[in-house]
């Protein structure tokens, strides 16, 4: 007897009471693609005596495995994938031990975490298939473990802490018939390739992606006559050699080959023609370069082609025949030409992708319509959409963004795709019809960003199952319509209208599903409306940049699942948001802007994800927030143009800020020293290998980071922000005592600005550390001496100011320092040296002053001076020079009056030099 009842045909628990345990001669059981409401498997199904098929997968069974599966001793097939089993020990001892008959056993992603891989010794010597696939299985296989000799299909895939030991070689060997292996994703880094030439002759699958094999694969390692699956994707590339790419066309029964994301250079190897029966070659993501091969699209059995993510150059070839592709991706390289004939005259093509290439003219029209997913992306294609697309009634993905094309949507061709759901037309020429009567009934997507739409696409109100809308657009103007918030209202999950000329109070829409809202740059008003404490999924809420007013709901500091704040320059004001509970998932918040005031929350601390904290431009007060310190994942603060106020002192946590790269607290009221002991622990900005990070810019792929930030003596609002950007911002406040020496540490700062306090003191040498440093602003302080020449090896520092100083000496020349203008060093009485007016000449300092006073006749009379008139001058001057000095010693020197002396010295020294000059070039 056979009971089969698949594919979510019954739901809840099964009762003791029902009918299906009531059939003793019950042979074949299959209740896969069911819901058993998570309850465990009724223990009566042991009353199955003679039940040999067992067929629970993904079934909702949840719990322990039920030990009265062991009494079912006529079980010859067991599949309990993809349920919620954890197996423990013992009952796997008792249940497997039993089960002498089992050939086939499958618990793909079941919990075996507690079952250790010896216990696989009790399996059934007759077993044929065991597929153990993602069960977080762990340890080590022995080479006894496996005693199986009659395998022929094994998969251990997904266990990346099940380690393959040395003896691995000798387990291969025993398995004479096993035709199936994947170890796809387990850890095999202590297994030397040539255990592969250990293989059955009679293996067909092979699947090693991602399985952390090391050493080279040589020619002969793959003397495998019968494979047909070959899957070798995410191998490093010292693996392979160029005759082992070369040496796969041995592999005559070959018709699965995949060998994506293994850094392949060079043409693609001449396959074609050779490997006759293969029906499938993925080479995604690798860095194959060169013309792209007419050979390769002559394979009459291939179905599935991926070249996508490579560097191939040229046209695609203008003619081709008899080929049978259901799978084309070419997307991501540097294809150019026109789009050919042949590509829309396959009838059994399902999936085109030719997106991120340099393709250019029309789109042709389809002679087929079968296509179900068609993606031309960021191209440079022109003309209209041809009006055979309508004929494809299949079509359910359509993507044409970044194009130049003239779309009018509204059209006849678009009510007949009555099964499209994504729908792209981004950054083209895109009129809409509101006039028309028609409706995409199963659209999920839609994107028509930038493409010049001026309102809302009236058809959206019949999209009732719209996930997610991006209408940013800089021309839709007006007030958002009411039938808006209908749209979607059991399934959207995201809403983009930024940079569009929104006007009116915020959007009434159904919150109960947004994830994320996305109204920065419009024109909104009045008050954040409270229904926005009902979205309990939302993870980003952007509303800055529009005229809001009233204050923030309270509910924001809340929420558990948001993770971006952005309502900086929104108008809002009142106190900043107070309580922020335990466990939230806060990583950006952002209030720059607004008219917030009264203290920061301590509770902020409970933001242990923050990243980003910017509350800069408000009216905060009190002392400086050294309990942020605590956040370990912060690394941009900005509080700058508050009401802070106060002395800094030494940090109140063990190891504070460890991550900050971006730190500004300008024009605020701070005092005291600067906070050298905090300064200890920026570790952050002392050393980052920028060739070692993996994302260029901060934030996430739902949200991309932003600040206003000074850069460079201006204000820059980045749309993005580097992750090796780092920069130090104290300016404007009230900061005496001496630059820290430990500034020179920090060589990955990009910039450092303390303009505008009491800093006294000399500029650190330490500073000609900094190698990446692009500006440095030290101007209006009290600083003094030298300008340190160690600044000249500066080659990255495009702005210096240190202005209105009290530095002496010369201005160093060379690299960047010949740039610089005169207001880098203006109202510094004792420097001299380009680019300021004053020279400076060290080796004539040092002699006596030279005999410019000579009885020149010539000298005499053109001035109308005698040496007499020069001697009396000279007496008043050593007079008046004697009383001033002492006048200097007894009241402390006033710098003023050095300074003033020094200037008239150093202009009477240039215009008598000046003179004597003159009187030489008349000799």
């Amino acid at each position: 007897m056979l009971c089969s009842t698949p594919f979510y045909w019954l739901f809840g628990d099964i009762l003791s009471s029902s009918t299906l345990l009531f059939l003793p001669n019950l042979r074949r059981l299959n209740l896969v693609d069911n819901w058993f409401s998570g309850s465990l498997i009724p223990s009566e199904f042991g009353r199955f005596k003679s039940l040999t098929h067992l067929n629970l997968s993904d079934s909702g069974f949840s719990g322990q495995i039920s030990v009265e599966i062991s009494q079912l001793s006529s079980l010859v097939s067991l599949d309990l994938s993809k349920n919620g089993f954890l197996i423990k020990a013992p009952v796997w001892k008792r249940v497997i031990g039993n089960l002498t008959q089992l050939r086939v056993l499958i618990l793909d992603t079941t919990n075996m975490s507690s079952i250790r891989p010896n216990s696989l010794m009790n399996l059934s010597s007759s077993l044929t298939t065991l597929s153990l696939r993602s069960c977080d299985l762990r340890g080590k296989l022995e080479n006894n473990i496996l005693n199986l000799p009659s395998i022929q299909t094994l998969d251990l895939s997904y266990n990346w802490l099940l380690i393959e030991a040395p003896v691995w070689k000798s387990v291969i060997g025993n398995l004479t018939q096993l035709r199936e292996l994947h170890l796809d994703y387990t850890n095999m880094s202590s297994i030397k390739p040539n255990f592969l030439m250990n293989l059955s002759s009679s293996l067909t699958t092979l699947s090693l992606s991602y399985c952390d094999l090391r050493g080279k694969l040589e020619n002969n390692i793959l003397c495998l006559p019968s494979i047909q699956t070959l899957d070798l994707t995410g191998l490093s590339r010292r693996m392979f050699t160029r005759e082992f790419l070369n040496s796969i066309d041995n592999l005559k029964s070959l018709k699965h080959l995949a060998l994506r994301s293994c850094n392949f250079t060079g043409s693609i190897p001449a396959w074609p023609g050779i490997l006759t029966k293969l029906t499938y070659l993925d080479l995604l993501d690798n860095n194959f370069s060169g013309l792209l091969l007419s050979s390769l699209f002559n394979w009459l059995n291939l179905s599935t082609l991926d070249l996508g993510y490579n560097q191939l150059v040229c046209p695609l070839p203008s003619h081709v025949s008899g080929l049978n592709l259901i799978f084309l991706s070419l997307r991501s390289n540097f294809l150019n030409g026109t789009l050919p004939s042949w590509l829309f005259n396959m009838p059994s093509l399902e999936s085109l992708y030719l997106d991120r290439n340099q393709f250019v003219g029309e789109i042709g029209e389809f002679k087929y319509n079968s296509l179900k997913y068609l993606d031309l992306d960021y191209n440079k294609l022109h003309g209209s959409i041809p009006r055979s697309v309508s004929r494809l009634a299949n079509l359910t993905w359509l993507s044409l963004s970044s194009n130049n094309l003239s779309i009018m949507l509204g059209s006849e061709m678009f009510s007949k795709l009555k099964n499209l759901r994504y729908l792209d037309l981004s950054n083209n020429s895109v009129s809409i019809n509101n006039n028309a009567a028609y409706a995409l009934p199963n659209l999920q997507y839609l994107k028509l960003a930038y493409s010049n739409i001026s309102e809302f696409p009236i058809f959206l109100r019949l999209s009732t199952h719209l996930q997610s809308l991006d209408l940013s657009n800089k021309k839709i103007y007006g007030r958002v319509p009411r039938w808006l918030g209908d749209v979607g209202k059991n399934s959207l999950f995201y809403v983009n209208l930024c940079d569009d000329l929104l006007q009116g109070p915020f959007p009434t829409l159904k919150f109960s599903n947004l994830q994320f809202i996305f109204f920065s740059n419009n024109n909104l008003t009045g008050e954040i409306p409270s229904l926005i404490c009902n979205a309990i999924y939302l993870q980003v809420l952007d509303l800055s940049h529009n005229n809001l007013s009233g204050m923030n709901p309270k509910c924001l500091a809340n929420s558990t699942t948001l993770s971006v704040l952005d309502l900086r320059m929104s108008s809002t004001h009142g106190n900043i948001l107070a309580i922020f509970v335990k466990r939230n998932n806060f990583r950006n918040i952002n209030l720059n802007g607004n008219q917030l005031e009264g203290p920061l929350p301590q509770s902020l601390v409970n933001c242990t994800d923050l990243d980003v904290l910017d509350l800069g431009n408000n009216k905060i007060n009190g002392a400086f927030p050294y309990w942020l310190g605590s956040l370990q994942k912060l690394q941009v603060l900005v509080i700058r143009s508050n009401r802070f106020q106060g002395c800094i002192g030494n940090p109140k946590t063990k190891f504070p800020f460890p991550n900050l790269r971006i730190i500004d607290i300008s024009n605020n009221q701070f005092n005291g020293p600067l906070p050298i002991t905090y300064f200890e622990y920026l570790k952050a900005m002392m050393n980052v290998d920028e060739s070692g990070v993996a994302r260029p810019y901060m934030g996430a792929s739902y949200y991309q980071d932003s600040l206003n930030i000074m850069m460079k003596g201006q204000y820059i609002e980045t749309e993005r922000v580097l992750t090796i950007l780092t920069s130090i911002d104290f300016s404007n406040n009230s900061f005496g005592g001496e630059m820290p020496k430990i500034i020179g540490r920090f060589k990955s700062l990009k910039g450092l600005n303390f303009s505008y306090n009491n800093l006294i003191g000399y500029i650190p040498s330490s500073i000609g550390n900094l190698t990446n440093l692009e500006w440095l602003d030290l101007s209006f302080n009290k600083l003094s001496e030298e300008i340190p020449s160690q600044l000249a090896d500066l080659t990255s520092l495009e702005v210096l100011k240190q202005s209105h100083n009290q530095l002496t000496g010369p201005i160093h020349l060379g690299n960047q320092f010949n740039t610089f203008n005169n207001d880098s060093y203006t109202e510094n009485l004792g420097l001299c040296g380009f680019p300021l007016s004053k020279t400076y000449d060290n080796h004539k300092a040092k002699q006596q002053p030279p005999p410019i006073l000579q009885q020149d006749e010539n000298l005499e009379h053109e001035n109308g001076f005698c040496w007499q008139a020069v001697s009396i001058g000279y007496a008043c001057g050593t007079i008046f020079g004697m009383f001033m000095g002492y006048l200097m010693f007894k009241i402390g020197k006033p710098k003023c009056l050095v300074r003033m002396v020094k200037l008239e010295q150093h202009i009477m020294l240039r215009r008598l030099k000046k003179n004597a000059h003159k009187r030489g070039g008349r000799r």
